[in-house]
């Protein structure tokens, strides 16, 4: 049960259109896939999505990474040493979708040794999760146009309404717009990225006031120290900290400081083994998670629901889980389908993760070899 190889292929599947927010915009999937093998011939996946604006990796340095610092260090140690794995990793700083995507297929790894589903593994609650879609920037019937047809197609009944435009006055335009044609039985919730001012955040919520929001998520940079926590303290609903918590150590301090009292969960960027110190610290807290989305494509969603769905406090919200809508393809042999408004994790051992040698083939960067 020894890991005897990595590989680190990039890869780049198109967008059927761009994604758009206030911290930048998505317009291919420029992901790395991570295939972890063992000595007995089991290969545990994951991928590792690039967002250089959110925390500074890019596509080739998650590659180099792995290949150069990572793959020596933990090639030749058991599966089952996780934490020695993670002080391994550790030793090099930052670059947490590549040790997340090492994290998540040695995971697989261990269900596929096993015979059992890393959900049951992590905590066996659900078989599935409710799905929330987020809508990226656009004219308000454009979102709303979106909405309806994830509405009326998937069943999904929950939106991340994207905000932090300047002026504001488009975005309540927007929320209002999808209140009204939606109806009073869809859930709506923003995230900012960061894109106003604490006082331009109370301003906007003030103005959507009657249009019963449930969740604002990083409306304001987390620098903004004084203003974001009079902020929070002046929120009506649960703020939810994203970008500020991409470790345990920040989830701890955006809590305790008054910074957020809610928080968002991917394992894009804390794999299973820490997103579950994250939602402990969370449970603890008595802080709410969501399960968010990091412009996955299905590898990505599939590790979410497979987490999400082991614990109860991560299913009370709908999850992100529904952005793999947006690619052109993605490298799957089974397309994930949600039903009703939910995802359903694989029957499988691991993960269920099964890579279309083909696309693969279609889609990666390197020369194969």
């Amino acid at each position: 049960m020894k890991i005897s190889s990595i590989e680190a292929i990039p890869f780049a599947i198109p967008y059927l259109k761009p994604l758009r927010f206030a911290s930048g915009e998505v317009d291919v999937a420029k992901h790395v896939l991570v295939r972890v093998r063992s000595d007995d011939g089991l290969i545990g996946v994951a991928e590792a999505p690039a967002r250089p604006f959110t925390y500074g990796e890019t596509q080739e340095s998650i590659v180099a990474v792995i290949e150069t610092i990572f793959a020596p260090q933990i090639v030749g140690m058991s599966i089952l040493d996780r934490e020695a794995i993670h002080a391994a990793l550790d030793r090099t700083v930052a670059n947490p979708t590549a040790k997340s995507a090492l994290d998540m297929a040695v995971w697989d790894l261990i269900g596929q040794t096993l015979g059992q589903q890393v959900t049951a593994l992590l905590g066996g609650y659900s078989d599935s999760m409710r799905v929330s879609h987020m809508l990226g920037f656009a004219e308000p019937a454009k979102m709303v146009a979106e909405a309806e047809r994830m509405r009326d197609t998937f069943g999904i009944t929950t939106f991340k309404v994207k905000v932090g435009r300047k002026p504001f006055g488009l975005d309540v335009e927007v929320c209002r717009a999808l209140r009204e044609a939606l109806g009073p039985d869809i859930e709506l919730y923003v995230d900012g990225n960061r894109g106003w001012t604490p006082s331009e955040s109370l301003r906007a919520l003030n103005a959507m006031s009657d249009l019963d929001l449930t969740l604002a998520e990083e409306l304001c940079p987390a620098d903004d120290v004084l203003g974001r926590k009079w902020l929070v303290e002046n929120c009506p609903v649960p703020f939810v900290a994203d970008e500020s918590a991409t470790t345990p150590g920040e989830v701890t301090r955006e809590l305790l400081s008054g910074a957020a009292n809610a928080v968002s969960i991917k394992t894009a960027r804390t794999g299973f083994s820490h997103s579950q110190r994250i939602l402990f610290q969370s449970d603890g807290l008595g802080a709410e998670v969501v399960m968010g989305n990091q412009i996955d494509g299905q590898i990505g969603t599939l590790c979410t629901v497979t987490f999400g769905a082991a614990f109860r406090s991560t299913t009370l919200r709908a999850g992100e889980l529904s952005n793999f809508l947006d690619m052109s393809d993605d490298l799957l042999t089974e397309p994930l389908e949600i039903v009703d408004g939910r995802l359903s994790t694989r029957q499988a051992p691991g993960t269920g993760i099964q890579i279309d040698p083909e696309k693969l083939a279609k889609y990666r960067l390197d020369d194969g070899n």
